[in-house]
């Protein structure tokens, strides 16, 4: 997979020009698609994404997950919290499987979702673990925390505190109320971010957090 995705197209993209976007495999388009395909399907019975979102699935969905991987190019260990629809989780998964040490911890507190991620993970043969509990429970060493459409950055960061203390990255796919969100969040928590735009979204924006501590 090539690490950079700096000419993004903001038109919705196909199979393919995501894979030249990208650089992915054959085999990871195969094993994307067949994943499209199951969320297509599971949303039918289950609120996983807005059904309008499927038919522009490789850029909402597959491009806005994908791109999180160059911004963390050595990263094998990832937790994908709130990751009931398998995004950007699953995707991250299917891009890294094969390398050594990979895996993608996905924290859902949902078990009809996680029963979802189930028969996704055993259908593609993915490296992941799912946790069918509350994130914030969990004491994972990770080199990434992620999540997308979670909740607020106020209560994500509790969410991802015990990964944050652990060692971890927070690297999260935010819309275009981040700032606002931020700086509600700095009335609890102290740290470090840096925000970059959407390679799917020019509106949305990924969050990265270090070194984050309570305010006291």
């Amino acid at each position: 997979m090539q690490p950079d995705l700096a000419l993004a197209p903001e038109a919705a993209l196909d199979a393919a020009g995501f894979q030249a976007l990208v650089g992915a495999t054959d085999a990871q388009i195969e094993d994307l698609t067949r994943f499209q395909t199951l969320l297509a399907e599971w949303n039918e019975v289950m609120n996983l994404v807005g059904p309008l979102t499927i038919a522009t699935y490789w850029t909402r969905h597959a491009l806005d997950s994908a791109q999180l991987i160059p911004l963390a190019p050595e990263a094998t260990v990832w937790a994908d919290l709130g990751a009931g629809a398998g995004l950007p989780g699953v995707v991250l998964a299917i891009l890294l499987k094969g390398r050594a040490g990979a895996k993608v911890h996905l924290v859902e507190s949902m078990t009809k979702r996680c029963r979802f991620l189930e028969v996704v993970a055993k259908d593609l043969d993915l490296p992941v673990q799912i946790h069918n509990a509350r994130a914030e429970d969990l004491k994972l060493k990770v080199d990434i925390v992620t999540a997308r459409a979670c909740a607020p950055m106020t209560k994500l960061l509790g969410f991802a505190e015990p990964y944050l203390r652990n060692g971890a990255v927070g690297l999260f796919l935010k819309g275009q109320d981040v700032e606002a969100e931020l700086s509600e969040a700095r009335k609890a928590w102290t740290f470090e971010s840096e925000l970059r735009t959407s390679q799917s979204d020019p509106r949305g924006r990924i969050v990265q957090v270090k070194r984050l501590s309570r305010v006291r």
